[in-house]
């Protein structure tokens, strides 16, 4: 799989040889510019699509579940409406699921955020803000996001957080740097239910259950009426097929908390 230290330099190999091939021939500027854009177009993509691990190596899916086990996770939350209708679901059909919070969400909402972890599911961390411009955020600043909702986590949990959940799914040198820093795993997926869009839910129910196998990973948001009802059928959904939702920690063996 491409990532941004092979293509960056591949890339610097083939512009060099561009400029060789100009100073003897006189090639046309357009290569160049082709060049560059085809160089934008995949870092854009990489930087966009977080099972590419272009960025930052996240674990998408368990490759080799030791059971019949797939994880359901949720961004966004805690929200007043929502997490705790997800949270009753969940406990009815004897489920776990992991829960990327965000920071201002866990300080104005505590309580749910207490309930989500007195109920057997794992936390991570979701940025403090969610900034829209989260992707052009220099590294000192995504440091101290993460640092702001980790520090409120632990106000209120005594937990250091582990887990990250990319806002927006969106990667990039700034971030990666901060991660490596923080000494953090960034958690991908690799069922995107989009449940966030304006598709039905029959659609995002198919879009996530085609093909589910054990290992799997997906990715929901208990933020939407919309999303607490696809929930209710995907869990009906994996009890007819004898899947076990469970957190992503468990699932792929790994430390979520520091």
């Amino acid at each position: 799989m491409l990532n941004f230290k092979t293509v960056n330099i591949t890339a610097a190999v083939v512009f060099i040889g561009l400029l060789i091939v100009s100073a003897i021939y006189g090639i046309s500027i357009w290569w160049f510019l082709i060049f560059g854009l085809l160089w934008l177009i995949v870092t854009g993509m990489g930087s966009a699509f977080i099972g590419w691990n272009y960025h930052i190596t996240s674990i998408n899916f368990c490759s080799k579940p030791s059971k019949n086990q797939i994880a359901i996770t949720f961004d966004d939350g805690p929200n007043p409406e929502f997490t705790p209708r997800v949270l009753d679901l969940l406990e009815a059909h004897k489920a776990k699921a992991t829960f990327f919070c965000i920071g201002k969400h866990i300080a104005s909402y505590p309580e749910i955020f207490q309930r989500i972890l007195d109920e057997g599911h794992t936390v991570g961390n979701h940025t403090f803000s969610h900034t829209n411009g989260f992707g052009f955020l220099p590294t000192a600043k995504v440091v101290s996001e993460l640092l702001q909702t980790n520090a409120v986590a632990k106000k209120h949990s005594g937990l250091v957080l582990n887990l990250y959940r990319p806002a927006f799914g969106v990667t990039n040198p700034n971030i990666a740097k901060a991660l490596k820093i923080l000494g953090m795993q960034s958690i991908g997926w690799n069922k995107r239910s989009l449940d966030t869009t304006s598709i039905s839910e029959a659609q995002i129910l198919r879009r996530i259950t085609k093909r589910l196998k054990a290992g799997d990973v997906i990715l929901l948001h208990d933020t939407s009426e919309k999303s607490v009802r696809v929930l209710e059928q995907l869990l009906l959904f994996l009890r007819q097929k004898n899947l076990e939702s469970v957190s992503v920690d468990s699932l792929c063996n790994i430390k979520a908390y520091a």
